[in-house]
């Protein structure tokens, strides 16, 4: 059973920088799609982004983009999700899922329980 355990949430200032992390456990597959998204309280969850694990292609989403960076370490079956210059707007549950493509039309196979990112002065 694949397991996907998030870390690295935190409060941060406005235009500070955060690296969340994600790993994965369990996956037998050599290609694979990791996403984030992220929930605001009270709102849809939103996608971020996704990678595939095997050639670290990514697909970036609207929220974050130009300011946030996933990028993979398949020796630690870690996925991270950089966060620069974050803003009030920015604050979620931060949550990555897996499955074997990045496709936005349909839920995603497994979810994360997700990390809390804060941003406030």
């Amino acid at each position: 059973q694949v397991q996907l355990v998030e870390s690295g949430g935190a409060l941060v200032q406005p235009g500070g920088s955060l690296r969340l992390s994600c790993a994965v456990s369990g996956s037998t597959h050599n290609n694979y799609a990791i996403a984030w998204f992220r929930r605001v309280s009270g709102k849809e969850r939103e996608a971020v982004g996704c990678i595939y694990i095997g050639d670290g292609s990514t697909v970036y989403r609207d929220p974050g983009k130009g300011r946030f960076t996933i990028s993979r370490d398949s020796a630690k079956n870690t996925v991270y999700l950089q966060m620069d210059n974050l803003e009030p707007a920015d604050t979620a549950l931060y949550i990555c899922a897996t499955d074997l493509i990045c496709a936005w039309y349909r839920p995603f196979d497994i979810y994360g329980q997700g990390t809390q990112v804060t941003v406030s002065s």
